[in-house]
């Protein structure tokens, strides 16, 4: 990209960030917003169903059941942390979901209003139902954080001017629908921007170290996961650490985290 086009992208985000702010559930910090909720969810339905149909759900009983249940107990604790700040508004029409799905990518995702698929490939790292609640409470995070809506309002305004979404479909539905690919980190990264950046990584995993805990899985299993992460080798990183702090930066934050996150574990199992 030359200077003079990012320096015009950075004009057009810099006005839509002063047009469409909004504040982050929980954590206070403002964010670009020009989607309607309702919007974000009517799309993700629809996305997520699609994606059901093209996509092989697994067949393992065994291992769809803990993935079933740990999203359930995650959904029980969003719920509840909401409640207790008076912010259970925010997930108004959400509408959970939780697949297994059989694929070799070391990933998975949550788009808004709850919907989640876990691939097969990273069961290998997260080893067991704890691991799994460390993937599953980050992802979950990413979407009551509204991370994707942020991400897919920088799309539109980066690649389209800040056209809205629903005409954006209209006018432009292929590449909005990379672009929503790539917001929400689902497959290849087929738009320009990367799925979520490294401050929505932090507040995934903070987020997420909380919202296990609540739901009575020990978060101190969540450093040894991102060191199986860390240590998956190869030239190119899972799409799950695409965009993610380094491997010393991450743990490090866990680790400062882990007290906090352990408040709530100890509520949980009382």
């Amino acid at each position: 990209m030359n200077r003079s086009k990012f320096f015009k992208m950075g004009i057009v985000l810099a006005i839509g960030w002063l047009m469409a702010c909004s504040t982050v559930p929980i954590t206070g910090r403002r964010q670009l917003d020009l989607i309607p909720q309702s919007t974000m969810l009517s799309m993700s339905f629809e996305q997520y169903s699609a994606f059901l149909k093209e996509n092989p759900v697994s067949k393992d009983p065994v291992a769809t059941a803990m993935v079933e249940r740990v999203g359930r107990r995650i959904q029980k604790a969003v719920e509840t942390y909401f409640a207790q700040k008076k912010l259970s508004s925010q997930l108004q029409g959400y509408a959970w979901e939780f697949h297994l799905v059989e694929s070799n990518e070391v990933n998975a995702w949550c788009m808004p209003g709850g919907k989640v698929v876990v691939y097969t490939g990273i069961l290998p790292y997260t080893k067991d139902e704890n691991g799994l609640a460390v993937v599953m409470g980050h992802e979950i995070a990413h979407a009551v954080a509204r991370h994707g809506n942020e991400r897919m309002s920088q799309a539109l305004l980066a690649e389209m001017g800040g056209m809205a979404l629903s005409k954006a479909l209209e006018e432009k539905p292929e590449k909005t629908q990379m672009l929503w690919m790539a917001a929400f980190g689902i497959g290849a990264q087929l738009g320009v921007l990367l799925p979520y950046s490294r401050l929505h990584e932090s507040e995934a995993d903070y987020l997420g170290l909380i919202f296990m805990a609540m739901a009575g899985y020990d978060p101190n299993g969540a450093v040894e996961f991102w060191k199986r992460m860390a240590s998956s080798g190869g030239a190119k990183p899972p799409e799950l650490l695409s965009t993610h702090p380094s491997d010393e930066t991450r743990i490090r934050k866990i680790r400062s985290a882990i007290p906090e996150a352990m408040e709530y574990y100890k509520k949980a199992e009382e």
